[in-house]
């Protein structure tokens, strides 16, 4: 099969007649061997029920129904276990995604070796103050700390070679960050495509200004897993042990200006507790201690889990 089409989707009843006709008439025009997999997010409307209907219909669509709203990152991963493609592409169900842009994704998967290839919405339809700017921001963040070059992250029209799709695990909100994940299995090849970013036609979105938020979030997770994930006692005992050696300079200090009025000037000496060393001392070394603990704890927890391979086989023979 050349090409799997993974569709998460949220209460889009009113487009996915359109979203399925589109999508094969392109794969019919191209003779591509396909299937469509929609993954129903705990939908509240009839969008299940047009599933199945569309399943009667066309032996391609396969469709996968989550109990309640569990997020985009869970729809993605159940659909990526499911495919059988060698090219998997994704794409929003609320028609904002241009299923003609398959054809140009798939050749850049199977005549370019890309590993990944997302999409670049460079002229889009929405609000500039509530969705475009927080964007610009919030991808240049991600391209700083990731180091991956592409200007539109949360694009969610993407293609992937198989391969990746089948070495990454995409849990809490890290849909956002799926190059980066692919990036951190081995797989660097990763590439832009410029995409049509469609008016949306029906609803509303299902993404508000807190997606922007959390993406930051998500972003500091990502970073510090994918840097420390493996050896958290590099950060949490470097941390800790600056914080313990600073609290013991202050504890020195203290003590040096205490036995020197004492002994050495013949002056009365202030209460220990009266300077604000005392208190910078006290401060950094209960830090200190509570980030060594954090770093061993850490490193406790990675070698009690159950045992998942942390590289990625590229070649065999």
């Amino acid at each position: 099969m050349q090409i799997s089409l993974v569709i998460p989707l949220l209460n889009e009843e009113e487009s996915l007649r359109e979203l399925h006709d589109w999508i094969v008439s392109v794969m019919n025009e191209n003779s591509y061997t396909y299937e469509i997999l929609f993954i129903d997010d705990g939908s509240t409307d009839n969008s299940w029920n047009l599933i199945e209907a569309l399943q009667k219909e066309n032996a391609h669509v396969k469709g996968l129904r989550f109990s309640k709203n569990f997020g985009k990152s869970q729809a993605l991963n159940a659909g990526f276990k499911q495919v059988e493609g060698d090219v998997i592409i994704t794409m929003d169900a609320d028609l904002q995604d241009a299923p003609d842009e398959i054809p140009a994704l798939y050749k850049k998967i199977t005549s370019e070796n890309f590993d990944l290839v997302s999409g670049w919405k460079k002229k889009r339809y929405d609000s500039k103050i509530k969705k475009n700017l927080p964007s610009k921001l919030f991808n240049w963040a991600a391209r700083k700390t990731s180091g991956i070059q592409l200007n539109d992250f949360n694009c969610g029209l993407k293609a992937y070679d198989k391969k990746v799709v089948k070495s990454i695990d995409v849990q809490g909100e890290m849909h956002r960050y799926i190059p980066v994940l692919a990036k951190n299995a081995g797989f660097i090849k990763i590439g832009e495509q410029v995409v049509k970013h469609q008016a949306r036609k029906y609803g509303e979105t299902k993404f508000g200004m807190e997606r922007f938020v959390n993406g930051f979030l998500d972003l500091l997770t990502i970073w510090f897993v994918s840097k420390f994930g493996k050896r958290p006692m590099h950060l949490f005992g470097l941390l800790g042990t600056l914080m313990f050696l600073i609290g013991f300079m202050a504890a020195f200090y203290i003590g040096t200006s205490k036995l020197l009025s004492v002994f050495v000037y013949n002056e009365p000496s202030p209460l220990v507790t009266d300077s604000p060393w005392f208190y910078i001392a006290l401060t950094t070394m209960v830090l200190g201690t509570q980030l060594f603990l954090a770093g061993f704890i850490g490193e406790l927890i990675l070698r009690s889990k159950k045992n998942i391979a942390n590289y990625q086989i590229s070649k065999e023979i």
